[in-house]
């Protein structure tokens, strides 16, 4: 197995403490917003292999079989079909979609049949994947996810009391509910700049006055307030107004499929997902909208946001489920005298998030030796992490807390 040597990305939305904190390095005063742990090119993680550090993507192009094994080859390619990140923010994420595998392939055909560069700040398709991910809160986290019931929207939307939110709120008591879905984030996305800002102003004003009184949709006003401080003016708001607001304990998740809007507001979690840059903005943002490719991929149905809660397997394993083959995300909580078996068929990326975790290579496969006692383990202590190739039997000792992020199957 190899340790992991991370990039840390300093995108603007980021915490400035809760990676170096994570990580037990001092705070640089700048934000840093994401530790990401794999191979992905815009910021692949490094490993010590004797001739200095070189990208892990290069190590698994030199001998995909053997660092990936032959199922995942054969499915994905010679590449890593995950990519797992810590992500900290503190200031809302830019409300988003993400398309399904068809639509990706198509969008990315046509962009580079048209011969768009493919890191032109206005290319929606940067690669022919799907983007279905998921998150797993550290600590208290907050979100938006997926369309609110109509009828419950229209409500929070009245209770504003903005006469220029009164059309959408008939839409969405008077219209099927796609249909109303639909017409309502289009409208909202391509309304003239200054009539809108001045419902997104007054929306913004109702909000934070809203939140801070008795209601049915108080703790909803409280976060859309937040967004407006960040965002002020962006007619995302209104859009964001049509989705569920989340709260995640630690140790919850949230699974994003194709199709589903949302955003991240706060807190830190453990997220993994398909390896793609694929993301059609909606709000929040000063990057790229491409309003009618983003209506192609919304799913305009409302939904519970689905709060998933892991599932004990085998070998003291706690799985969070997902309905995809990129990847899967579990959890091992090990305590002081507990030895947990991980029998690993495809290549895994483990990240201690609590205490010290030991992983030692009982398969004989590992750079790590084979069983020759704990003095062979590789000990991991808060936000460091290992890849682990394909067929490896590893033994986990604790105390301490490990994420395993692996390949479905």
């Amino acid at each position: 197995m190899d340790r992991l040597f991370n990039t840390v990305r300093p995108y603007a939305w980021g915490s400035t403490t809760a990676i170096p904190e994570l990580l037990g390095t001092p705070p640089t005063g700048e934000p840093q917003a994401e530790l990401w742990m794999g191979a992905h090119p815009a910021a692949p993680s490094l490993v010590d292999r004797g001739a200095g550090r070189v990208p892990l993507g290069d190590v698994l192009a030199a001998d995909p079989r053997r660092e990936l094994g032959d199922a995942v080859v054969d499915r994905f390619g010679a590449h890593l079909p995950f990519l797992m990140k810590v992500l900290a923010a503190d200031a809302p994420l830019s409300l988003q979609v993400h398309p399904d595998q068809a639509r990706a392939r198509a969008g990315y055909a046509d962009e580079e049949a048209r011969g768009i560069p493919v890191d032109a700040p206005h290319r929606n398709y940067r690669d022919p994947n799907h983007k279905p991910e998921m998150i797993c809160a550290l600590t208290p986290f907050r979100g938006l996810c997926g369309f609110r019931a109509a009828p419950r929207t229209a409500a929070l939307l009245d209770g504003l009391g903005v006469d220029s939110l009164k059309p959408y709120v008939d839409l969405l008591r008077a219209s099927p509910e796609s249909a109303a879905l639909r017409e309502v984030l289009t409208a909202v996305l391509t309304a003239d700049p200054a009539p809108m800002t001045e419902t997104v102003r007054a929306a913004a004003a109702a909000a934070a006055r809203r939140a801070g009184e008795p209601g049915a949709f108080a703790a909803d006003y409280a976060a859309y307030a937040e967004i407006a401080d960040a965002y002020p003016d962006d007619p995302g708001l209104i859009a964001a107004m049509l989705l569920n607001v989340v709260t995640l304990q630690p140790g919850e998740a949230l699974y994003l499929g194709a199709g589903v809007p949302h955003a991240y507001l706060r807190g830190t979690g453990v997220e993994i997902m398909a390896s793609s840059d694929n993301v059609l903005r909606c709000g929040l943002t000063s990057k790229h909208m491409d309003v009618p490719e983003l209506l192609r991929v919304v799913e305009f149905r409302s939904a519970d946001p689905g709060v998933l809660r892991p599932q004990r397997a085998e070998g003291g394993e706690e799985r969070y489920p997902a309905p995809v083959e990129e990847f899967r995300l579990s959890r091992y909580v090990v305590g002081e005298d507990a030895v947990r078996l991980l029998d690993g068929r495809g290549p895994q990326v483990l990240l201690c998030t609590a205490g010290t975790v030991r992983v030692r290579d009982e398969s004989g496969s590992g750079d790590t030796g084979s069983a020759a006692g704990d003095a062979d383990a590789v000990p991991l202590a808060r936000g460091e992490s290992v890849f682990v190739p394909a067929g490896a039997a590893l033994v986990v000792s604790g105390p301490g807390a490990l994420f395993r992020a692996t390949v479905a199957g």
